[in-house]
């Protein structure tokens, strides 16, 4: 069983999330790129994800939407592919839409997200950088409980890998 994912703080504006999957590079691209997989493990139990547009290439945009099951409230995320490099690295734009979860993070700069998945012996390593536009962005975000919710949705995944296996 893969172990929990690492997160550090490389600068005043970074958080970078480590997790490795026992699963080939191909398997975890694909669970981050398409849409019908993507739906299977993002989130928390008692949450759907109703919206989960990507176009997956330099240019292409996405939006992501979650929504509760118990009081039907909704969140998401949204913004630009600038790098699709498969199976290896994605960039996007991450821009927070709040949806009417009552709770607000800083609205302008989007936060940077980059995915690099490398692979050795059938073991695919993945380093998650988000660089926000600030400190405060930063620690705002954390505050929310994102790497958490992060690690949640990674437990997901390798159920999902375990079940193909």
């Amino acid at each position: 069983m893969p172990k929990p994912a690492e997160v550090a703080l490389p600068s005043d504006r970074e958080v970078r999330v480590t997790r490795t999957f026992n699963a080939p590079r191909q398997l975890v691209w694909d669970a981050h790129t398409k849409p019908e997989l993507v739906r299977k493990w993002q989130g928390y139990d008692g949450w759907d994800m109703p919206v989960c547009d990507m176009d997956v290439r330099v240019g292409g945009k996405y939006k992501w939407q979650w929504r509760s099951r118990e009081d039907g409230k909704q969140f998401g995320f949204f913004g630009t592919f600038t790098e699709a490099n498969a199976p290896s690295r994605i960039i996007h734009e991450q821009y927070f839409d709040p949806g009417d979860m009552g709770f607000a993070m800083p609205v302008g700069d989007p936060c940077i997200v980059s995915l690099e998945l490398s692979e050795q012996d059938g073991v695919t390593t993945l380093v998650c950088n988000m660089t926000f536009a600030s400190k405060e962005a930063r620690d705002g975000a954390v505050s929310t409980g994102m790497t958490d919710g992060m690690e949640y949705s990674y437990a997901r995944l390798d159920d999902l890998f375990t079940a193909a296996a």
